[in-house]
């Protein structure tokens, strides 16, 4: 053991299946568990919907809740939760010397001004003048504010106190790998002693889903768990609102609180094939020979999207080592863009501590697992890019 092992003490969860970690917990045991899904307001699209939420628990102020928008509140909200759990918040000494990493998208549109936009463009040739006219008439100042990235955690700081540096990664899967990476890299080398890492995303929003779909990444037609839509119409890819943060820590910054410790973050691996020249095969390859996987069985939680080509590769190369038991846990909430990562890593955690496997939550495809994870593997093979594997290890 190093005194800079990185560990997790604090795990916030928000997703289809509830809020908290004992909740994903004890819905993630239950065999033959059915998703919460939501098929006939975007249809012909499914998605995982947000809970039932009380913001006023992690969000006290009503005029911080109507500043955000509905993925900052989440983000912030999940963040109340991990910092809960890890005995943080409200503790003025450790939220101002805490350091946090988020991974966050853009904001949501104004959907009412995009339609009003279209609509006279109908009957108008002077394109550019009725834009410079909608956006001075119709658009709040402050929407634009709104949009930007980094208010996840500028709202974070402002409700929870979290006052230390702050980073802000985009860009799908992988600005999640991104912030746990950065996260896991600062404690390790002493720059930071407990980090607030995480993302949230908002999938219950026409421009969110606008967004996969100009590529043909969403699943059309019935559900399917998510190594069984290859073949199907659409693109594979059903997503979920959700958020995942958690509270990282030195090890001897956390026994010295006498804190309870999840798992320990062992390597953290990235990658980003260039898949048009065919590399995303030899890439998920090469990450799980750097991640030393240790010998005999291991379970995965892995971040499968769905979306076909990526699916396949992943599930070939898991396959392709017969002590691999996935556990594809998009299945379930839905796929969570840049919260996908730390999702995994956090579902990860709660396998090592609770010293018991998921069961399948696809038995046509996956393998049962009859011990105890002492390892996990996390997986986020991003739908479009991005590549990422983090072994979680008992503490």
């Amino acid at each position: 053991m190093n005194p800079r092992d990185v560990v997790i003490s604090g795990i916030g969860l928000v997703s289809s299946l509830g809020e908290g970690p004992d909740a994903h917990w004890q819905k993630l045991v239950q065999p033959r568990l059915e998703p919460v899904l939501e098929a006939s307001r975007f249809s012909p699209y499914t998605v995982h919907p947000l809970p039932e939420i009380d913001w006023n628990l992690q969000i006290a102020k009503r005029g911080d809740q109507r500043q955000m928008e509905t993925w900052q509140r989440l983000g912030t909200y999940a963040a109340g939760l991990a910092l809960d759990d890890a005995g943080i918040k409200g503790n003025d000494e450790l939220c101002a010397t805490m350091d946090m990493v988020v991974a966050a998208g853009g904001g949501e549109r104004d959907e009412a001004v995009d339609a009003a936009i279209l609509a006279a463009s109908e009957s108008r040739n002077d394109r550019d003048v009725l834009l410079n006219e909608k956006l001075t008439t119709e658009l709040r100042p402050t929407l634009f504010l709104a949009q930007l990235s980094n208010l996840l955690a500028g709202n974070i700081s402002i409700v929870h106190k979290v006052t230390g540096s702050s980073r802000t990664f985009m860009g799908e899967e992988g600005a999640g790998v991104a912030a746990v990476e950065t996260a896991a890299a600062r404690i390790r080398s002493g720059q930071s002693t407990h980090i607030l890492v995480g993302g949230a995303f908002q999938t219950e929003h026409s421009d969110m889903l606008l967004g996969y779909e100009l590529a043909g990444y969403l699943h059309r037609g019935a559900w399917r768990p998510v190594w069984q839509r290859q073949g199907a119409e659409g693109g594979g890819v059903v997503t979920g609102s959700g958020g995942a943060f958690l509270v990282l820590e030195q090890r001897e910054h956390a026994e010295s609180r006498g804190r309870k410790i999840y798992a320990e973050l062992g390597p953290v691996l990235s990658g980003r094939a260039r898949r048009r020249r065919g590399e995303l095969d030899g890439e998920i390859d090469t990450l799980l020979k750097q991640a030393a996987l240790p010998n005999g069985e291991l379970l995965a939680i892995s971040g499968a999207s769905g979306a076909h080509a990526a699916t396949a590769a992943e599930k070939s190369a898991l396959d392709a080592n017969p002590a691999i038991a996935a556990r594809g846990f998009s299945t379930l909430t839905g796929h969570m863009k840049e919260a996908q990562f730390p999702f995994a890593v956090a579902l990860a955690a709660l396998a090592v501590d609770r010293k018991a496997a998921y069961p399948v939550f696809d038995a046509t495809v996956e393998k049962p697992f009859a011990g105890v994870p002492k390892t996990v593997l996390a997986t986020a093979i991003g739908y479009h890019q991005f590549e990422g594997m983090a072994l979680i290890k008992a503490a």
